[in-house]
């Protein structure tokens, strides 16, 4: 019996995400807006959730963030991320009105709680696939 981990699964860009991976490998948060009536939507879809366009335009994110939950993982979800574990993951609001899921970096779970102010940085894995993460903002 084999005991190899299995490489990481990787994402694969659609013609929806592929303005959003770019920008992340420029150190840029982008999201996605509908050119119709204006919404910023996050994750990238191809139609806006309030009016139905499929008309679509990119706004780059403040990289500003406030804690809107988190949970510590101790299990991993694919073998390749066992090494990494406990991590913990925070769901953060955006002032531009969505949500972005990622790791927290340079904080525990003990110093979080709701409204605590964030920034979004980027992180380049070992694939070379720039993430976004979240850190405590100073002051």
């Amino acid at each position: 019996m084999s005991t190899a981990v299995p490489g990481r699964p990787m994402p694969e860009a659609t013609p929806e995400s592929r303005p959003y991976w770019e920008g992340l490998e420029r150190q840029a948060l982008m999201l996605q807006r509908c050119a119709n009536c204006g919404l910023v939507r996050h994750y990238p879809r191809p139609m806006c959730d309030a009016c139905q366009s499929m008309a679509t335009d990119w706004v780059e994110a403040s990289r500003d963030a406030t804690v809107h939950s988190w949970t510590v993982a101790h299990h991993p979800f694919h073998p390749a991320f066992r090494a990494e574990l406990p991590y913990v993951l925070v769901t953060a609001d955006l002032p531009e009105g969505v949500r972005l899921l990622a790791q927290l970096r340079g904080g525990t779970a003990e110093a979080l709680r709701p409204g605590l102010p964030l920034r979004v940085e980027f992180e380049a894995n070992a694939e070379g696939l720039t993430l976004p993460v979240l850190r405590l903002r100073d002051g």
